[in-house]
């Protein structure tokens, strides 16, 4: 971040015409990398409300009116729909039984040929419950509709492969798992539907010459860069770099054997205080998100910070996400102290 702050003081506006067009390339290469895609493939936002709006706006929904969204998923996933019911726009919610995950079959009801896209979640983000997109992608295509993943909380917690996953657009950010911070978030867009996407939601960042600075023609940018909007936040494009970098360093593979290892103790280590743990299957079906409900989780979340414990609260329940750096000390400490708070 830093760097982007030299830039600026010593070039001012300049710095768009080297530096920081360099550093928002070398963002998508590496987010490229990290999920198996090309870099033509991936846009830059400041938030998955940008992406989402976007992707969303693309879409023709004069044949295709319906949009298939679990009840689970986060709300900004369906919101971004909901505000299109005046379009003629449907919002078919597939329900959750148990509030942790969603059963494939109950996808295979709600989706028709009359179906748009179906957005959804890779990683649930209260329970943590792991989708197969795999298997999602194959219902959206036999029915001609498009797969939009929300993997906000997959991406750098488990390795994530866009091709092989068959997924059309995909979305994540670097607040979570990415260790970036706010106001960056990537899209990746299938090579295959970028002639036929003219995204609404526009800015002068998806102009295929942005610097051209031509107000009275609008020439979409080849590639996914299409979708991009308004002028990236630098300071974030470099944070989001840096933390991207680490996590590629580390690699998916072994991050994803660390969660493993680290939700597996978190569960045994709530089990043995006594706390019930929310699992859909076994801690493989899982990323390191595990949530336990509580009489009052507000109080319960104030209450451990007061021991510098870090955890969330949702709707019932107390919200437990460890990552690599932490420890077994960490998580016994957690349980024991969750404990005795709603004792």
């Amino acid at each position: 971040m830093e760097r982007s702050l030299d830039l600026w003081s010593a070039q001012g506006a300049a710095a768009w015409y080297g530096p920081w067009m360099t550093e928002l390339g070398l963002l998508r290469d590496g987010f490229a990398r990290l999920v198996g895609s090309g870099s033509d493939e991936v846009a830059l936002f400041p938030s998955i409300t940008a992406a989402l709006s976007a992707v969303a706006s693309s879409f023709d929904y004069r044949r295709r009116p319906r949009v298939v969204v679990a009840d689970i998923d986060f709300p900004t996933v369906a919101y971004q729909w909901l505000a299109k019911r005046g379009r003629g726009v449907e919002v078919a919610f597939v329900h959750s039984p148990d509030r942790l995950t969603v059963p494939l079959e109950s996808f295979e009801r709600a989706i028709d040929d009359r179906t748009a896209c179906v957005a959804t979640s890779h990683v649930y983000f209260q329970s943590g419950a792991i989708q197969d997109i795999a298997a999602l992608a194959r219902l959206a295509h036999g029915h001609g509709a498009y797969l939009f993943v929300d993997a906000y909380q997959s991406v750098g917690q488990l390795p994530v492969d866009v091709r092989a996953a068959d997924v059309d657009f995909l979305v994540t950010g670097g607040l979570k798992w990415l260790l970036g911070g706010p106001g960056i978030a990537y899209l990746y867009a299938r090579r295959e539907l970028h002639a036929r996407s003219e995204p609404e939601v526009v800015g002068w960042f998806g102009h295929r010459d942005q610097f051209a600075f031509d107000v009275t023609h609008l020439e979409y940018a080849d590639g996914a860069r299409r979708f991009e909007g308004g002028t990236p936040a630098v300071a974030a494009v470099y944070a989001g770099r840096a933390g991207l970098d680490y996590v590629r360093e580390l690699t998916p593979a072994r991050l994803r054997a660390r969660q493993i290892e680290m939700t597996g103790a978190l569960v045994e280590a709530l089990r043995g205080a006594g706390l019930p743990p929310g699992l859909a299957g076994g801690v493989e079906a899982h990323a390191g998100i595990i949530t336990v409900p509580v009489p009052d989780p507000p109080a319960a979340v104030a209450a451990l910070a007061e021991e510098r414990i870090i955890v969330d609260q949702r709707p019932g329940v107390v919200r437990l996400s460890p990552y690599f750096y932490n420890t077994l000390e960490d998580i016994d400490r957690a349980a024991a102290a969750l404990r005795r708070h709603i004792r």
